[in-house]
């Protein structure tokens, strides 16, 4: 059975290719017929065969309340009775403004204002433009800071905005002659790879943080908008956390040199790590936020950017406009919908469940599959982990990309008897070579159910692996 792999690239042997597909729509390959969804409720999808599919990642750890919430449901009904479309150039939303209020509130008043928007590509777009409009509008103005400077291996996005901020090396490179050149990188915080034996948290730091000074001087810090970092890296990595003190560093850096800090919690924030932001467990506030999948928890496409007072400020003191926009920016619909998630998750006090379950996962993961010889290293944090395969336990070798291994495991897994969600990504090593999967289960799951998580993809690690020793 296929599987839709993150980065559209598709295995030689992993997928039952076909040319013969009737389908209308454009797949993420054209030569998979891929299994229907017919149903939902709680952790599970129901599949037109009748299996039931524990959803362990939450699609791209999105269903942070797990699916078929009626709540949720009645919300967008609701909605749809008083209006379902806005034209924001001329109006504004009550479900819109409380939404927004909410998030702003959500950081005890260090952000300002929020926008939002459809998608995680849509929110980096919009923070870019939002930090070159800052130093349009600041006084006096600096009309020279148009540059940006992102980390290696890096995700943040689609579109070719984001993309040209990210540096995901598969999925930026069909696309390289269209990107664009505003954007330079510095080593990615990933211990587990990069930190040198001998080095602690604090000298690995500060490594880093120098590097970031020498590149806001290699191409003067008078053009450099920003430094932008995911603080726990999802897909490109798989769940890596920042070094306590990473974020606060690379904060200073840019305070040092009159640029912005952008943090790119699409992903890795809205609860999913622990708590409500990532950047909270580091006590290292952005200046731009953007955030996304958790948001919403799948139950309408939505996406936003947070700004800070210092930032808003700036605008309210000068022209007062963004010039930025799109047709279904702060849609009513998708505002209930992410107003009526981020309730639930208030009042069931489920970013303290993501902690608590978090740990027990973290310590069941460890305890049953972090031994296993393919297994190089488990991390993360929350209800957001990673498992990354190597080939040799001893060096850390990764696995070819050729070989497909995390979108094989992914495929197997959702098989019976295991008939779990996970969600693969490769390049995890390098940009390209290595391989891990997520697990990023819903905020409301039992004990029980990180039991059944983590028994589960232990045996389906040590299947998947012995049936490729058994093939060779």
């Amino acid at each position: 059975m296929p599987f839709a792999c993150a980065d559209a690239r598709f295995p030689p042997g992993l997928f039952n290719m076909s040319s013969l597909s009737t389908s209308a729509v454009v797949h993420r390959s054209l030569k998979v017929d891929f299994p229907r969804i017919i149903g939902s409720k709680g952790n599970y999808v129901i599949l037109e065969d009748g299996r039931r599919i524990f959803d362990a990642s939450g699609g791209a750890a999105v269903a942070c309340i797990g699916h078929g919430d009626t709540r949720v449901h009645d919300a967008i009904a609701a909605q749809l009775k008083k209006i379902s479309y806005c034209s924001t150039i001329f109006y504004t939303t009550d479900v819109c403004e409380k939404l927004c209020r909410e998030l702003v509130d959500s950081t005890h008043g260090v952000m300002k204002r929020a926008y939002i928007v459809n998608s995680g590509s849509e929110a980096m777009e919009a923070a870019m433009k939002l930090a070159r409009q800052y130093y349009l509008e600041k006084v006096p103005p600096e009309p020279s800071r148009m540059r940006f400077i992102a980390r290696e291996h890096s995700y943040h996005g689609t579109t070719l905005g984001s993309l040209s901020m990210g540096g995901h090396v598969t999925r930026r490179a069909k696309f390289e002659p269209m990107l664009l050149d505003c954007v330079s990188r510095v080593s990615r915080c990933f211990p587990f790879r990069d930190k040198q034996g001998s080095e602690t948290d604090l000298q690995y730091v500060t490594r880093l943080a120098d590097e970031l000074d020498r590149e806001f001087q290699r191409i003067g810090a008078d053009t450099v908008c920003a430094f932008v970092a995911e603080p726990i890296v999802g897909a490109a990595l798989g769940c890596v956390p920042f070094v306590p003190g990473y974020l606060k560093a690379m904060k200073a850096v840019c305070d040092k040199h009159g640029a912005l800090f952008i943090l790119d919690e699409v992903m890795c924030g809205m609860g999913r790590s622990g708590t409500y932001h990532a950047w909270e467990q580091d006590d290292a506030v952005p200046d731009i936020q953007t955030l996304g999948k958790c948001l919403g928890g799948g139950y309408q496409p939505i996406a936003g950017v947070l700004a800070s007072k210092k930032v808003i400020e700036v605008f309210e003191k000068g022209t007062g406009v963004f010039v930025h926009g799109h047709t279904y920016q702060g849609h009513p619909i998708a505002c209930a919908a992410a107003l009526e998630v981020q309730r639930i998750i208030r009042e069931e006090n489920l970013v303290q469940n993501v902690s608590n379950m978090g740990g027990l996962l973290s310590a069941r993961l460890q305890d049953l599959v972090a031994s296993h010889p393919n297994v190089g290293n488990v991390r993360g944090s929350g209800l957001f982990w990673g498992v990354e395969f190597v080939m040799d336990k001893t060096t850390n070798k990764p696995f070819p990309s050729s070989l497909g291994v995390a979108f094989e495991i992914a495929e197997l897994g959702l098989t019976n008897p295991y008939s779990m969600a996970v969600y693969p990504s490769s390049g995890t090593a390098d940009g390209v070579n290595g391989d891990h999967i997520i697990i990023s289960p819903p905020y409301n799951i039992l004990a029980t159910d990180v039991e059944t998580i983590a028994t589960t993809i232990q045996r389906l690690i040590i299947d998947y692996f012995a049936s490729k020793k058994a093939e060779t």
